[in-house]
């Protein structure tokens, strides 16, 4: 088995958020274990994308497949990942400006939700 370094964690890490539906699965699985059909489902992927992604996140060391009789349910493989989404989601948004003109009455800043407004899953436009 191979120790990785911080700067390797963080990477891994990385990787996996930097695609939305491995985000999304990950946001799914910080408020409990599921299985990958509940998953593909809630998502809104097919049970192979997500198998795909699921495989990801294993190889990321993110998530960790526990057998449940014939099937398979994944939980986060470690429970403080979901603290820490939860914090790095809250201080994204915190952070986030609505809008970055100088315009006193810009449109942009008129249609944009407030973080609290957001669904997890929602992405502001």
């Amino acid at each position: 088995m191979r120790i990785l370094s911080t700067i390797d964690v963080l990477a891994r890490f990385g990787k996996a958020l930097a695609d939305p539906t491995r985000a999304a699965i990950l946001l799914e699985l910080k408020n409990g274990p599921a299985f990958p059909s509940d998953l593909a489902e809630g998502i809104g992927v097919s049970r192979q994308i997500l198998s795909n992604h699921l495989a990801c996140l294993r190889d990321c060391g993110l998530v960790a497949a526990e057998p449940a009789g014939r099937r398979v349910r994944y939980e986060l493989s470690d429970p403080r990942l979901a603290h820490a989404l939860g914090d790095l989601l809250g201080t994204i948004l915190t952070v986030d400006p609505i809008c970055s003109c100088a315009e006193p009455d810009c449109a942009q800043d008129k249609q944009a939700l407030a973080p609290t407004d957001l669904h997890p899953l929602e992405v502001r436009p």
